[in-house]
C-alpha cells in the first residue's frame, strides 16, 4: 500500500461539460479518489461504490492490484489515509457509468502516461549509468575481500563470512540486476548449439520414467505426450526469423526448453521433473553443464527453485525468469 505520493505528479483534466479533477500520475498508471471518480462521471459516490464492489465480486480486477492508499489533507486541515484507484478501475467504472466519458478520459489519460513514461525513461538511463557503476565497485570488492583472504590471517569465523560474501558474488550482482530490470544476454556463450533430438529426449524420459515408478514416485501416466507438443517444445528452441536464429546461444535455447517444456504441459503427468530433464541434458550435450572448477552449474536445489518459478510465474514475467535462468548459468 501506498502511503504517500512521494513520486510522480498531478495534473488537472477536464472535459468540455464536467468540472476540473486533479489527477496523480504514479506507477505508470492514474490515480483517482472515489470523490474524484465520482466527479469525473457526474454520478453520485454510491452509484460508483457500487460499481467497485460489483467489479470485485466478479474478479474482473483484483483490489490490491487496483487499489493504493495515501495520505489525504482534507478541507478540516486533517490527514487521512484514503483509497485512490488506479486507470484499470476507472475504465472498467466507466464502461458501466457512461462508455463516451470514458473514452474521453482514457485518450486524455493515455497521453499524458506516454509523456510521464518517456520522462521516467529519461531518469532511468542516468540510474543505469549509476547502477552499472555499482556493480563495477561491487566486483572491485570482491577482489579486495579474496586478497584478504590470501595474505591475512584471519579467525575462523572471519574466513567462513569473507567466504560467504566472496562466492556468492554473482548472487549479489545478479540479484541487483534483477531489482533495476537491467538482467540480459551479455556474456553468454557464442558456440553454435547442438541440436536435442525427438528420440534422444524421449529414451531420456523412458529411463527417468523407469526410475521413479520404482521408487514409487510415478504412475504410468509419467511421461505420456500430450498431442505431439514435445515435439513442438524442442523445435521452438531451434525456431529463426530471416535466417536467424531466434536463440542464439546456448544460455537461451536451454532457458527457454526449461520454460516451455514447464508451460506448454507437453505431457499428461510431470511437466515440471521432465523439464527439469531435458534442461540438464540440453546443457550436457553442449557441454556446458560444469563450470570452469569442475562443479555442476545448478544444483539440486536451484533446479528445484528454478522449474517451480517458472511453474508459478505469469506468462507476463516470462522474458524475465528467461533472463534470469540465462544469468544463473552462463
Amino acid at each position: 500500500m501506498k502511503n504517500e505520493k512521494s513520486k510522480g505528479e498531478i495534473v488537472i483534466y477536464k472535459n468540455s461539460s464536467g468540472p476540473g479533477v486533479e489527477v496523480w500520475l504514479g506507477d505508470e498508471t492514474v490515480w483517482l479518489s472515489l470523490q474524484q471518480i465520482a466527479d469525473l462521471f457526474g454520478r453520485d459516490k454510491s452509484v460508483i461504490s457500487r460499481h467497485i464492489r460489483n467489479i470485485f465480486k466478479s474478479t474482473e480486477l483484483r483490489q490490491n492490484s487496483v487499489v493504493a492508499k495515501f495520505a489525504t489533507t482534507a478541507a478540516d486541515g486533517k490527514i487521512y489515509q484514503v483509497d485512490y484507484y488506479n486507470l484499470d478501475m476507472i475504465i472498467s467504472i466507466g464502461y458501466r457509468v457512461n462508455s463516451k466519458l470514458g473514452t474521453r478520459f482514457r485518450v486524455w489519460a493515455t497521453e499524458r502516461l506516454r509523456d510521464y513514461i518517456l520522462k521516467g525513461y529519461i531518469v532511468d538511463r542516468k540510474r543505469l549509468a549509476e547502477s552499472q557503476a555499482r556493480i563495477k565497485e561491487l566486483e572491485a570488492t570482491n577482489q579486495i575481500f579474496r586478497r584478504v583472504l590470501n595474505s591475512r590471517q584471519l579467525t575462523d569465523k572471519e574466513k567462513g563470512l569473507l567466504k560467504v560474501i566472496t562466492d556468492y558474488t554473482n548472487t549479489w550482482v545478479t540479484l541487483n540486476k534483477y531489482d533495476r530490470g537491467e538482467l540480459d544476454f551479455s556474456g553468454v556463450s557464442k558456440k553454435t548449439p547442438l541440436v536435442l533430438k525427438l528420440e534422444e529426449a524421449r529414451k531420456s524420459i523412458e529411463h527417468l520414467k523407469k526410475r521413479l515408478i520404482a521408487q514409487k514416485q510415478a504412475t504410468d501416466i509419467f511421461g505420456k505426450e500430450s498431442n505431439h507438443k514435445l515435439d513442438a517444445v524442442l523445435g521452438s528452441i531451434e525456431q529463426g526469423f530471416g535466417g536467424k536464429p531466434a536463440y542464439p546461444s546456448i544460455e537461451e535455447r536451454a532457458a527457454h526448453l526449461l520454460y516451455f517444456a514447464i508451460k506448454d504441459h507437453p505431457f499428461i503427468d510431470g511437466n515440471k521433473r521432465i523439464g527439469s530433464l531435458l534442461f540438464l541434458l540440453y546443457l550436457i550435450e553442449n557441454n556446458h553443464f560444469f563450470a570452469k572448477n569442475g562443479e555442476s552449474k545448478i544444483d539440486d536445489n536451484a533446479l528445484t527453485a528454478l522449474a517451480l518459478l517458472v511453474a508459478e510465474s505469469h506468462p507476463k514475467q516470462k522474458d524475465t525468469i528467461v533472463k534470469l535462468i540465462v544469468n544463473l548459468i552462463k
